[in-house]
């Protein structure tokens, strides 16, 4: 019946499904575990007329003009460029620290000669890893690193991560770097927007193809085993010899042969205030003050006129299988060791696929996920 089974409809099973109908033809399965489609991505409108990142915010950014280009053919973009605030001893400072936030924590004099100093060492615009900042030789810089570092970066990533920064992998310390320019967005790509109808109705579009059917509230293992004795994947108790496309764990799918990786998770406390605003910006972190890491405020997002807010607090969490949901894999030297494994085992499935941030153990942004999956679909499947 089905020529290309499907696990997961995020980004990555939504792209590859979609291709495969459009494109090849054929006919394809998504099995979802949750009640709805989008993944991490979907959103809704709550009672109050705001729409809502039910997984915490989504800001779409890119300079990959493929994947912006592909994307449009299933929603119109509203612009918008993400700006972040940092609660700093009891005032909000812009981040990604950037030479504007040296004017709101130090003096002007001192902050002018950091700046001259910096401007001196980087280029402007150039994008400096606060770990790389903080091994300068210059005493005043490394007073601004040290700053940095312990005021808006340590605190962060340990609630963030449950780690020190030292211990994670640089390129997810990278994401959170010290910018030499007065630009205060938070991202600084080409192509940058939020979808006008909201991140659901593009999943809607993508799969509204009579090739492509849709089982939701489905645990992939109710209906696929996967056998590691024999290298073969059975659907419905019949061997399945087409290809299977995996977007989920790739610990769970090989049913932890090497152990569990790890995978941090969130709690998601939603709020309804009685005013139109709540805060400045739609995402102002809390790195120090608080447990929570951040607060969202949708209406900054997607604006909408009415008389109360929504916002969004996110504690930062341990997983723990079977009750949370695995938003970020922790990208440590163990870590990594243990997913090679895994990978190898998955090359031994003649008929297995894996893509997407889950099933390649990588902190992919949704950019990321279409681009790699759409490569992938060039080079695997047609």
């Amino acid at each position: 019946m089905f020529e290309y089974i499907v696990v997961g409809s995020g980004f990555a099973g939504s792209v590859i499904a979609e291709r495969i109908a459009n494109v090849l033809n054929k006919k394809v399965l998504i099995i979802e575990k949750r009640s709805h489609i989008g993944g991490n991505c979907y959103d809704y409108r709550d009672k109050n007329g705001i729409l809502i990142h039910n997984y915490g915010p989504h800001l779409f950014h890119t300079d990959y003009k493929e994947v912006w280009d592909y994307l449009s053919n299933f929603t119109e973009w509203h612009l918008y460029h993400h700006k972040v605030l940092a609660f700093v001893d009891g005032k909000k400072i812009p981040i990604p620290f950037n030479l504007n936030s040296l004017y709101e924590v130090f003096s002007p004099s001192l902050a002018n000669k950091l700046e001259e100093k910096l401007l001196s060492k980087y280029k402007y615009g150039s994008k400096v890893p606060i770990l790389e900042l903080r091994k300068t030789d210059d005493q005043e810089l490394q007073i601004l690193a040290s700053y940095i570092y312990e005021k808006i970066f340590l605190n962060y990533t340990a609630k963030q991560w449950g780690r020190k920064p030292e211990e994670i992998d640089p390129e997810v310390t990278a994401r959170v770097p010290v910018v030499i320019t007065k630009d205060d967005r938070y991202f600084t790509d080409k192509y940058q927007g939020v979808p006008k109808e909201g991140y659901t109705k593009i999943f809607e579009r993508m799969l509204a193809h009579p090739n492509i059917k849709i089982l939701l509230n489905t645990d992939f293992k109710e209906v696929l085993k996967v056998d590691l004795e024999s290298k073969k994947i059975y659907f419905l108790g019949q061997e399945f010899k087409e290809k299977v496309i995996f977007t989920g764990m790739i610990d769970e799918l090989l049913d932890y042969k090497f152990g569990a990786l790890p995978y941090r998770s969130l709690n998601l406390k939603f709020e309804t205030i009685e005013k139109e605003y709540f805060q400045e910006v739609a995402v102002v972190n809390y790195p120090n003050n608080y447990d929570f890491t951040r607060i969202t405020e949708f209406k900054h997002i997607h604006p909408v006129e009415t008389k109360k807010t929504t916002i969004l607090k996110e504690y930062s969490k341990s997983y723990e299988a079977g009750k949370d949901i695995p938003y970020y894999p922790i990208s440590a030297e163990e870590a990594r060791e243990r997913y090679k494994k895994y990978k190898e085992l998955a090359k031994k499935f003649d008929n297995l696929i894996l893509v997407g941030r889950l099933a390649e153990y990588m902190y992919y942004d949704m950019d990321d996920v279409v681009k790699i999956t759409l490569e992938l679909f060039e080079e695997k499947l047609t």
